[in-house]
């Protein structure tokens, strides 16, 4: 989004550089694409605001990309301005604010960046939810009982197989859900991604674990 934020304003100085060496007439379209750039603002702003106390329904992204685009409309027409005057830009007394505006802009994408992130993960877990079938289903071992009073989960003891035999429970009714830095992350057959359970488990000699389809 900075990329793209950068590519516009660096467009713009151009094409308004262009414009003002063919004249008086060219200085003219560039003041009318400056206000047509500030009359933007006031709407970006109304809009921003009433998603940010969820006045409208923006979506976690709607609020800093409605901001931040009037902040970047902002610095863009008063560049087009500066530019139909040849005067240099920034001004002395207007670095300041030129600062914390593009630093305002950058805290926007991040922020959008944010919103972005969480609600992708929001669809990728309703989207799990609704194709549970789609992980291995697991068949655990362990030493210890493990008390998952779960829905959907079932807890049996193994048979006394001497004293060689180490794992003493069986639990079946599990589903990989990931599997990182030596831990699986474990959820029910009937899992939801509301009000669903993980179990989170170390892979090591205290576990024995079988994969299958469905």
């Amino acid at each position: 989004m900075l990329l793209c934020g950068a590519l516009l304003a660096a467009l713009a100085y151009h094409l308004a550089t262009r414009a003002v060496r063919t004249g008086p007439d060219g200085r003219r379209v560039v003041g009318r694409a400056c206000w047509a750039a500030v009359a933007l603002v006031v709407p970006l702003v109304v809009l921003g605001f009433l998603a940010g106390f969820e006045v409208i329904d923006a979506g976690p992204m709607g609020t800093p990309l409605l901001l931040g685009g009037a902040l970047l409309m902002v610095v863009l027409a008063r560049l087009l301005a500066v530019r139909t005057t040849d005067a240099p830009y920034p001004l002395t007394g207007e670095r300041a604010a030129l600062g914390v505006s593009l630093a305002l802009i950058v805290l926007c994408s991040f922020w959008a960046a944010g919103g972005f992130a969480h609600q992708k993960g929001e669809n990728d877990a309703e989207r799990l939810a609704d194709n549970l079938a789609l992980r291995p289903a697991v068949v655990l071992d362990t030493t210890e009982r493990l008390y998952l009073q779960w829905s959907g989960v079932d807890e049996r003891a193994l048979p006394d197989g001497g004293a060689g035999q180490r794992f003493r429970f069986r639990y079946r009714g599990l589903r990989l859900l990931a599997q990182a830095n030596g831990k699986m992350f474990l959820i029910p057959r009937n899992w939801t991604w509301d009000a669903g359970n993980v179990l989170i488990l170390p892979v090591d000699a205290n576990v024995r674990i079988v994969f299958h389809p469905g």
